[in-house]
C-alpha cells in the first residue's frame, strides 16, 4: 500500500466527523441566522461608515488615513463572523456531552486526533467562508466609491491574516470546550479568547496605518505560529477518558498551591538541599532550550547589527551643519560617565531587569512562548543595533561591548537566557502529549520549574549584575574612553 493510500485511509475518518459536525451546524438556526445577517449586512454598514469617514477626512487632507481605511475595515469585517461562530466551536465537545450525543462518537474506532481535527475543520471552515464572503462583498462596494483600493499584496495579506485569526480563535475555543464540563463554563471562558485577539487586532491596525508590507507579513507569520501551537495543545491534551470522567469544574486553590509547593520544594529541608534536589535538576532540563536561546541571541544580534549598519547612511543623510552643531551641544549636556555612575542605583537597575524577565515570562505564558521569545529577540537585536551605530561612527564595537556591556553582562545575559529557556521549555511541555496528566497539572509543574530557576539563579545573577553595572561598569568605561 502506497504512502498516499495510507494517508487517505487515516484522513477519511476526519472527513466523516466533519460531515457529522456540519449537519449539526446546519440544523441550528440560532447560529445560522445571525451569521448570515452579519455576513451580508455588515459590509454594507462598513461601506456607509467608510464613505462618511472619507468625506470627513478629505476636509483635512489626511490621505494616509484614507489609504489605510479600507485595509482596516477588511480586518474588522473578517473578525466579526468569527465571534458568532465561536459559539459553535465552544460547544463542539462540551455541548455534545451535555446533550448526551458524545458517547456514540467517542465509542467509534477513531484516533483522538481524528475526532479533534474533524471538529476543528468545520469549526474553522464555516466562519472563514463567511469572513471571505463579507470581505469580497465589501471590496466590490468600495470599488464603486472614490476610495483607493489596496494593492493585491495587501489584500492577500489581509485574507491570510483573516484565516490565521479564524484558526487561532477556533483552536482556542476547542481547547476550552475540551477542558470545560459545561457549556456555561465554556461560554464564560470565551472572553479569554476574544479579548486577546481584540488586542492583537489593535496592534495589527497600528501596523496597517504606520507599518509596511514586510512588517505585516511578520505579524501574519506570528499569528500562524501561535494558531498552530494552539492546535497542537488541543491534540496533545485531548483524552476521551478525561472528557467523559469529569462532571463538574471545581476551582481547588488548595490543591493547586499544594501541587505547586511540592514541585517547587522537592522535599528539601534547607537551602543547600533545595538547590541540590530542585534547582540543579531544573537547570539540567534547560540544557537544550539554552542552546536554542544561544542561537537566537547570535542570529538576533547579527540581524540588529546588519540592519542598522546598512541603514545608517540613510539615517544620517541630509543632516545639515546646524543639525550637527545642535547634536554636539546636546551631547555636551549629557553628564559624564563619572557623574552617571553616581546617579545609577542598584534597586532601579535590578527592578528594570526583573521587570523585563517577568514580562518575558508572562508574554510566553499567554502565547506558548512566542511573545517571550520575541521580547528576548528584541533585546538582543537592540544590543546588536547599538554596537552597529558605534561601528558606523568609527568606534570599535568590540571595545564598546567589552568595556560597556561585558562586565555586568557576564551575569545579566545568562540570566536573561535562562529565563527565556524556561519559557521555551514550558511551551514545549504544553504542546507535548502527556498521558494521564491534565493540562492544569502540566502548567503547575512548569510554573514551579520556572520559579525555581527564577528565584534560585536568575534573581541572584541580576543582583550581582546590578551592583557591577552601578559601581564597576562606569569606572571601566571612563578609564577606556576617557
Amino acid at each position: 500500500m502506497s504512502r498516499q493510500v495510507r494517508m487517505w485511509a487515516k484522513l477519511r475518518p476526519v472527513w466523516f466527523v466533519a460531515q457529522r459536525e456540519l449537519r449539526d451546524q446546519m440544523r441550528d438556526w440560532r447560529v445560522l441566522f445571525p451569521l448570515v445577517v452579519l455576513t451580508l449586512g455588515f459590509p454594507f454598514l462598513m461601506n456607509v461608515v467608510a464613505g462618511g469617514t472619507v468625506d470627513f477626512i478629505k476636509k483635512y487632507g489626511a490621505n494616509l488615513v484614507i489609504d489605510s481605511l479600507v485595509p482596516f475595515s477588511i480586518l474588522i469585517i473578517g473578525f466579526f463572523p468569527n465571534t458568532i461562530s465561536l459559539v459553535v466551536a465552544l460547544e463542539s465537545f462540551v455541548g455534545e456531552k451535555e446533550r448526551g450525543t458524545i458517547e456514540p462518537l467517542l465509542s467509534l474506532p477513531l484516533a483522538d486526533w481524528q475526532i479533534y481535527l474533524g471538529k476543528f475543520l468545520i469549526g474553522a471552515l464555516t466562519p472563514l467562508i463567511s469572513s471571505y464572503i463579507s470581505i469580497t462583498l465589501y471590496l466590490l462596494m468600495v470599488h464603486q466609491l472614490d476610495i483607493t483600493v489596496p494593492s493585491l499584496d495587501i489584500i492577500l495579506q489581509l485574507y491570510v491574516l483573516t484565516a490565521a485569526h479564524t484558526i487561532l480563535m477556533v483552536s482556542g475555543a476547542i481547547v476550552v470546550s475540551v477542558q470545560s464540563t459545561s457549556v456555561k463554563a465554556a461560554n464564560l471562558l470565551a472572553s479569554f479568547i476574544i479579548i486577546p485577539v481584540a488586542f492583537l487586532l489593535q496592534g495589527e491596525s497600528v501596523l496597517l496605518f504606520w507599518g509596511n508590507g514586510e512588517v505585516l507579513w511578520l505579524a501574519v507569520i506570528g499569528v500562524i505560529i501561535l494558531a498552530s501551537l494552539l492546535i497542537r495543545v488541543g491534540i496533545a491534551h485531548f483524552q476521551r477518558e478525561y472528557l467523559l470522567g469529569r462532571e463538574i469544574d471545581v476551582l481547588n486553590l488548595r490543591w493547586a498551591w499544594t501541587s505547586f509547593w511540592l514541585s517547587f520544594r522537592q522535599g528539601a529541608v534547607s537551602i543547600a538541599a533545595w538547590y541540590r534536589q530542585a534547582v540543579f535538576p531544573a537547570l539540567r532540563r534547560l540544557a537544550i532550550p539554552m542552546v536554542f536561546m544561544l542561537l537566537i541571541a547570535v542570529v538576533g544580534g547579527w540581524m540588529g547589527f546588519d540592519q542598522v549598519y546598512a541603514n545608517a547612511p540613510r539615517m544620517f543623510q541630509g543632516t545639515s551643519i546646524s543639525d550637527m552643531k545642535e547634536f554636539s551641544q546636546r551631547l555636551n549636556e549629557i553628564p559624564s560617565f563619572a557623574q552617571m555612575g553616581t546617579k545609577l542605583s542598584v534597586p532601579s537597575i535590578l527592578f528594570n531587569n526583573i521587570r523585563a524577565t517577568t514580562l518575558m515570562f508572562l508574554g510566553g505564558l499567554v502565547s506558548f512562548g512566542v511573545l517571550g521569545i520575541i521580547f528576548y529577540l528584541i533585546n538582543v537585536s537592540l544590543i546588536g543595533g547599538v554596537m552597529s551605530l558605534f561601528a558606523y561612527l568609527g568606534i570599535s564595537p568590540f571595545l564598546v561591548f567589552t568595556a560597556g556591556l561585558l562586565p555586568h553582562g557576564i551575569f545579566e545575559i545568562p540570566a536573561l537566557m535562562l529565563s527565556g529557556a524556561a519559557v521555551l521549555r514550558m511551551s514545549v511541555a504544553l504542546v507535548t502529549p502527556q498521558l494521564g496528566r491534565s493540562l492544569g497539572e502540566v502548567v503547575i509543574e512548569q510554573l514551579a520549574d520556572w520559579a525555581k530557576v527564577f528565584l534560585g539563579v536568575v534573581v541572584p545573577l541580576l543582583v550581582i549584575a546590578a551592583f557591577i553595572e552601578t559601581y564597576v561598569t562606569p569606572v571601566i568605561i571612563l578609564a577606556v574612553f576617557k
